[in-house]
């Protein structure tokens, strides 16, 4: 404990790490001041009538795109997409480079100047996306309003010319909103702490929702010290599971050969080879909701003429993938356990151990070198995803689970809810995967600047 303090004290002591941390305080500042801008032309009375009619009635769709954009939706602010695009592309890029033989060769051969392509097309891809993502989102919104007889949000089309003028800078707006927030990560990665932009970005996002999540909670006068324990011991388990999972290996033995050192050579190295349990993150969780949310994005679209012969169709695909119901949670969670193991196997497949092991002269023991050890790799790691991947499926509808356990007993209310973990499932797997990269991150420049102490409690 009294190295941990030392510790503390020392990042405000050292000149730069303390300058890393401001410039990162002060971009985060900017973006969440920036967070509270509105797009032009919204019309806030529908707005607020929409969120208030929303958070009574829950739904998935709502609260997952407020998730990663830092309850900037329910403002409908410029930023309201957060940095969401940007990770769709580069999502698409990665998942792409196995399938183009060209894109992979580039990679293989020049591994620098890949990733730079990467880095510019995921920019470039950011654009489009960002267009997409704001004309759905849009008509997704006005749409609902439509349903609840609310209203338009915003009067949105390209038929007139005021209306073209009126959509276009909302439009535009959303989208430098975007590229603003990306631009911002950028910033914290370079002058702030290194690396860890775009992910501090949606961190800061999420934290700031706790608050009014939390006052939720206690607004539920009846209930309200039930949901408060059951909150800390609901966030206290995720976290230790979360922790727990996150940090599962699998060691696999690998004899490194000797080497030869004047007129003798050294005996052989027995090293161990880590595989990760969940080895994608919480990529997968993002990628099945984008999927899952494209037929909602599509039946907005037919939903806005409620004399149309399609708009009854059109609203039930929007109840069906745009609320609480069985049919959205069952889905996900298959959805989330098929795309762990998918995108494991393109990330495994591009790091090819097989070839990089053979490379040094490295082996498995009673493995053949080269691509029967990345086929026996390759197995142990599908094998090791299983619980990882089950694990992801949990926690994406555990929100879920624990509401109809609560609603079983006539507990809460559809508020405390849906605050009973302050951040959402899915928003406390990124805030501790973000926390421990951060104080890695940290650790990692406290030893660079010559302090051996670490601050990381392992």
């Amino acid at each position: 404990m009294k190295n941990t303090w030392s510790a503390w004290r020392y990042l405000w002591k050292s000149e730069d790490i303390r300058r890393m941390l401001l410039v990162t305080l002060l971009l985060l500042v900017i973006y969440r001041l920036a967070s509270n801008v509105p797009v032009p032309g919204i019309n806030v009375d529908a707005l607020e009538s929409l969120r208030l009619r929303l958070n009574q009635t829950g739904g998935n769709f709502f609260n997952f795109l407020d998730l990663l954009s830092g309850g900037t939706v329910s403002r409908f602010s410029l930023l309201s997409m957060g940095v969401y695009p940007y990770i769709t592309a580069q999502i698409i890029l990665q998942l792409l480079i196995p399938i183009i033989p060209s894109l992979q060769k580039r990679m293989e051969e020049n591994p620098t100047e890949g990733r730079k392509w990467m880095e510019r097309w995921t920019y470039y891809l950011a654009v489009p996306m960002s267009a997409l993502s704001a004309i759905g989102q849009i008509n997704i919104f006005n749409s609902i309003g439509l349903q609840y007889g609310i209203g338009t949000i915003l009067d949105f089309g390209f038929s007139g010319g005021e209306q073209i003028l009126r959509s276009s800078a909302a439009l535009l707006t959303m989208m430098a909103g975007t590229m603003f927030a990306i631009w911002l990560g950028e910033l914290i990665s370079e002058y702030g702490i290194r690396g860890q932009g775009l992910s501090l970005i949606i961190f800061a996002g999420i934290v700031a929702q706790m608050p009014s999540n939390l006052l939720g909670i206690l607004a539920d006068e009846q209930y309200r010290w039930i949901m408060l324990a059951l909150m800390v011991f609901v966030i206290v388990l995720t976290i230790f599971a979360i922790v727990y999972i996150q940090q599962g290996r699998r060691n696999v033995p690998v004899m490194y050969p000797g080497r030869r050192v004047g007129n003798r050579m050294s005996m052989p190295v027995k090293a161990s080879l880590p595989l990760m349990v969940n080895m994608a993150g919480m990529i997968p969780l993002i990628f099945a909701s984008a999927i899952l949310q494209f037929p909602a994005i599509l039946a907005s679209y037919f939903a806005t003429d409620p004399t149309a012969s399609y708009y009854n169709f059109a609203v039930s695909v929007q109840q069906t993938f745009g609320s609480n119901s069985p049919t959205y949670w069952i889905l996900y969670f298959f959805m989330v356990v098929i795309f762990t193991f998918f995108y494991t196997d393109v990330l495994f497949t591009q790091q090819n151990y097989g070839e990089n092991l053979k490379r040094v002269g490295a082996q498995i023991p009673g493995v053949s070198r080269g691509a029967p050890t990345q086929k026996y790799l390759t197995k142990v790691q599908r094998r090791i995803t299983l619980p990882g991947a089950l694990f992801l499926g949990v926690i994406a509808i555990l929100p879920f689970l624990l509401s109809l356990v609560l609603q079983s007993f006539n507990i809460g209310t559809a508020t405390s809810n849906a605050g009973l973990f302050l951040v959402s499932s899915s928003g406390l797997l990124i805030v501790v995967g973000v926390v421990r990269e951060t104080f890695a991150t940290i650790d990692a420049e406290l030893k660079l600047h010559g302090y051996q102490d670490s601050i990381l409690v392992r």
